[in-house]
């Protein structure tokens, strides 16, 4: 097969320079006997549309999404989104089919299914989410579809929460019992998994949440993923709770779910993040 027919699939954002998409999909290729290429694009803050309708026009099949442009890319599929994507505002996944730009949000399924790998199904449990921007957005519909019992976002800035409460207790009635929301001081006690939604961490910050907030065997998750345990990790240990855990594996799987969309294959995420993980330790 000559370079020109390999399907061509790339991620997208400004800067890129940074992102493991490359490798990430190169591996699940590799492990399943799929030949691509797949490159890092970067696009003008001022064309993201430009750069993403000459992509297509040059036989790209597949897009990742990733910052500043989440948003922008959720306007340009709008017309033929996954639920997931709708009721998440922003969009990470992009593909060609029938002549139509199509658009998922495959974060909160990266986060769920790497909950699950550490041994924390949402299911039954009582989860705290801090956070109410892009990233609370984009994995609460997956959250609540696991079954936990009860869901409370909680912010810096109280009215953001109440926003994006209002928005999905009208949008998905059916949750409403499920979900409440507040500032990071009214975040209450006894809470199984505790998921930092906020950028914090890449900064050192750590959210103001009170000390008794984690109940036994809880886990604390940071979607920020770093080589060492992030400050939100950090305090979390001090409070009490039994595991912490940064976001490399939502990375990757996210990363698997945008491939089974593309190829009709979901391929496995553990031996990819081990990788990533030493490349991480050793860098």
């Amino acid at each position: 097969m000559s370079t020109t027919q390999i399907p061509r699939y790339a991620v997208v954002g400004n800067p890129i320079e940074h992102s493991r998409s490359p490798a990430i999909h190169q591996a699940f290729a590799q492990q399943c006997g799929i030949e691509l290429s797949y490159e890092r694009l970067l696009a003008p803050l001022d064309d993201f549309v430009g750069c993403i309708t000459a992509f297509f026009a040059q036989d790209g099949r597949g897009l990742n999404v990733t910052v500043p442009f989440k948003e922008e890319a959720f306007r340009l599929a709008r017309s033929n989104l996954s639920r997931r994507a709708e009721l998440a505002g922003a969009v990470n996944t992009l593909w060609m089919q029938d002549a139509a730009l199509h658009g998922c949000n495959t974060d909160g399924v990266g986060l769920l299914a790497d909950l699950r790998r550490l041994g924390h199904d949402p299911a039954g449990q009582r989860i705290l989410l801090v956070g109410a921007g892009g990233a609370a957005r984009g994995v609460l519909l997956p959250l609540l579809e696991a079954g936990c019992t009860h869901l409370r976002i909680v912010n810096r800035s109280p009215d953001r929460a109440v926003e994006l409460h209002a928005e999905f207790t009208a949008g998905l009635p059916q949750y409403a019992a499920q979900l409440s929301c507040g500032a990071l001081d009214t975040a209450g006690p006894g809470w199984n998994i505790v998921v930092n939604a906020t950028s914090g961490s890449l900064s050192g910050q750590v959210p103001q949440l009170p000390a008794d907030i984690y109940a036994p065997q809880a886990l604390a998750y940071d979607m920020v993923y770093a080589a060492r345990p992030t400050a939100f990790m950090e305090r979390a240990r001090e409070q009490g709770a039994a595991r912490i855990a940064d976001g490399l594996g939502m990375l990757v799987g996210q990363a698997a779910a945008s491939f089974e969309i593309w190829h009709g294959v979901l391929p496995e995420t553990e031996p990819v993040l081990h990788s990533l993980r030493a490349e991480l330790g050793s860098g």
